[in-house]
């Protein structure tokens, strides 16, 4: 895939978070608004994604690809886990540990990954980054909101199962499998929904980009470990345990552009959840995401050597 194409569109996609950057200083969202918008996207229009990506004719070979895929990216998250226990541990400041542990970890894969994904490859791509997009749901809401708790036994399996993505993975795995097709007139409304994934996604995360005040109180060379972590270290090494697997073509581009995405929103809702002070997670956030203009196509670079 050529770089030229993958930096195109993420600067169409930063272009559209400038239309929400722009849509905040008009005044035209306010806070309860970007949440409503948020939920919309997390669980109605993602849904929707995932299950016209699995609206195709079944394939042994793409189906053994994306277990391939989700191997991957089940040693990927594993690794990362670990690497950030030991890394960051002499962190002493625990609200600040678990932001760099949780940032480090966790990319916004729904948010900026998906889209990317379904820009670049299609339904293709969107079919094998549901891969990530459940390994993020897996390990985000058992090992990752555990950082933000004090019982770490407490897991939330339900909400874990019955997440809407996690359900639309089951069904649309369903689809995939079995002769069965969404009648035509649902399959229109799935299209339909899905469509908006990409602008409205970009224009939530440049409104909440516009509340971010940079300066040197918020900027704590700390975060620069989790930073080249997030945005550089972690997705090579899910380039080189992919290569190790075999994957190649799509299914290798799609999973890599998930790994190479930006610091995951959940940092700021799970520190604000645990009373901590968000400043650390906004600024890691924030400067993730600008970085991200420059290191996602590094990382393909580095990807397609």
């Amino acid at each position: 895939m050529a770089i030229t194409q993958l930096t195109n569109q993420i600067m169409l996609m930063f272009l559209l978070m400038a239309v929400g950057l722009l849509i905040n200083k008009l005044g035209f969202m306010h806070p309860q608004t970007a949440s409503d918008l948020t939920n919309i996207l997390l669980y109605v229009v993602s849904p929707c994604l995932i299950i016209k990506a699995f609206e195709q004719h079944f394939s042994a070979i793409r189906l053994r690809s994306l277990g391939l895929v989700m191997l991957g990216i089940i040693l990927t998250y594993l690794a990362m886990v670990l690497i950030t226990q030991v890394a960051f541990r002499s962190v002493k400041d625990r609200n600040l540990q678990r932001i760099m542990r949780f940032g480090a970890v966790y990319s916004n894969a729904g948010f900026m990954g998906i889209p990317l994904a379904s820009a670049l490859f299609g339904n293709n791509g969107v079919f094998f980054a549901v891969a990530s997009l459940a390994g993020f749901n897996l390990f985000c809401w058992t090992h990752g909101i555990a950082l933000f708790r004090s019982h770490t036994g407490d897991r939330d399996w339900r909400a874990i199962l019955l997440n809407p993505n996690i359900v639309a993975i089951v069904l649309g795995l369903l689809l995939f499998v079995s002769p069965f097709h969404l009648p035509s007139l649902l399959n229109q409304t799935v299209t339909a929904v899905s469509s908006i994934n990409t602008p409205l996604s970009m224009i939530v995360i440049g409104n909440s980009l516009a509340a971010v005040r940079l300066n040197r109180q918020a900027l704590n060379y700390r975060l620069l470990w989790a930073l080249a972590c997030r945005n550089l270290l972690f997705p090579i090494i899910d380039i080189l345990l992919l290569r190790l697997l075999g994957v190649t073509g799509i299914p290798f581009y799609t999973t890599v552009l998930m790994a190479a995405c930006p610091v995951a929103g959940n940092v700021v809702l799970f520190t604000l959840q645990a009373h901590g002070e968000t400043t650390p997670a906004v600024t890691l956030m924030s400067v993730s995401t600008i970085c991200s203009l420059v290191t996602i196509p590094l990382v393909f670079a580095l990807g397609s050597l």
